[in-house]
């Protein structure tokens, strides 16, 4: 059978001919459902390329930035990789650790900020029509090596987090009839209910996508479910929550915020449920209890696509004369935050033409 993406298979044979026969690669994965679900595919299919590499698969952790955040190098390089790969965090100019003469591929479908420095091979969905997630590229790559028919599940339940449960994957009808459309739909809700939930326990999906041979265990798993309870609770009492508008003046940003404080990563949805009811404006969700640090979550989205976040963001930045941090207002034009400090997020708040 042909490749599915037969314009990467020549790069991605070439990065693995660069691990060694009994290498250790080290899976570095968002904790989505996308993300987990890309890195057990690599996880489990790299073992099947060859089953003498040592295969470590790591999710994100909660308010890292891959190529942003000093603390990551350091994490990756602990592991002593003979080879990395990064799934569905972005690809970032800065890179990872080329600079320490590790080879690093890229595997994504998001805007890349930058190409990733010498001694990397970026495979991108972005730009392809229709665009593949993450997991569907994983699989992709791995079965133009070997055979993972039994690994669709996997790929799935990322495809449906990203894509919805009509996504344009081949195998997908076949994969929702054998394995049950409601189990994988299930699963998708607790891996995701397992990164949003206050405990942050990713360790628990991961082993499911990582050892199950169907999405059932996953989706029967009780911790998962409650997760899930704590979520929708959390949800419940933030939707209740109205925003406050900047004061009225010539100058003033068309954003609405929200202010929370919960441990779990409930902004993002807050945001993006109010900007049905408010289509003209960027709609912020500020959480002040989901970081351990003190540092603030911010999550902007808008229904309007004449306005762009990552841009209104900095320019209220620069009309407090301040200089955003290098990991904030990054993302896409209507879905982008990321972490503040309190003197930061005030800076943002009085460049955006609220009283502080």
């Amino acid at each position: 059978m042909p490749a599915a993406f037969p314009q990467f298979v020549a790069p991605f044979r070439a990065f693995l001919d660069k691990i060694p026969p009994t290498g250790r690669v080290v899976v570095f994965c968002h904790f989505d459902a996308d993300g987990l679900g890309a890195g057990a595919v690599f996880g489990r299919g790299l073992q099947r390329i060859n089953a003498e590499w040592q295969v470590e698969v790591l999710p994100s952790g909660k308010g890292e930035n891959a190529f942003l955040t000093p603390s990551v190098r350091e994490k990756l390089l602990a592991l002593k990789p003979d080879a990395l790969i990064v799934t569905d965090l972005g690809v970032h100019a800065h890179g990872t650790l080329e600079a320490d003469g590790v080879p690093v591929l890229y595997v994504d479908h998001h805007i890349p900020e930058g190409y990733p420095p010498v001694g990397s091979t970026m495979l991108t969905g972005y730009g392809l029509d229709p665009v593949p997630c993450s997991a569907w590229l994983a699989y992709e790559l791995i079965a133009a090596e070997v055979e993972i028919n039994d690994l669709q599940w996997v790929a799935a339940i990322g495809i449906i987090s990203d894509l919805g449960d009509s996504a344009p994957w081949p195998p997908l009808a076949q994969t929702k009839k054998q394995y049950t459309a409601k189990w994988l739909k299930e699963a998708v809700a607790l891996c995701n209910a397992a990164r949003r939930a206050g405990e942050f326990d990713l360790d628990r999906p991961l082993q499911h996508l990582m050892a199950d041979d169907n999405p059932r265990p996953l989706a029967q798993d009780t911790v998962l479910a409650e997760y899930r309870a704590e979520v929708s609770a959390a949800l419940q009492a933030a939707r209740r929550l109205p925003p406050r508008f900047p004061k009225a003046s010539p100058d003033a940003a068309p954003v609405a915020l929200i202010t929370l404080d919960s441990p779990c990563q409930i902004h993002p949805l807050i945001a993006q449920q109010w900007i049905q009811r408010l289509p003209d404006r960027v709609v912020l969700c500020a959480n002040l209890g989901y970081l351990p640090d003190g540092q603030i979550a911010v999550a902007g989205r808008t229904a309007n696509r004449g306005l762009h976040i990552p841009d209104l963001l900095r320019a209220a930045f620069a009309r407090t004369g301040a200089v955003p941090p290098t990991n904030f207002a990054h993302g896409h034009p209507q879905a982008s935050g990321g972490h503040l400090s309190a003197a930061d997020f005030e800076h943002l708040l009085r460049g955006l033409g609220y009283e502080v």
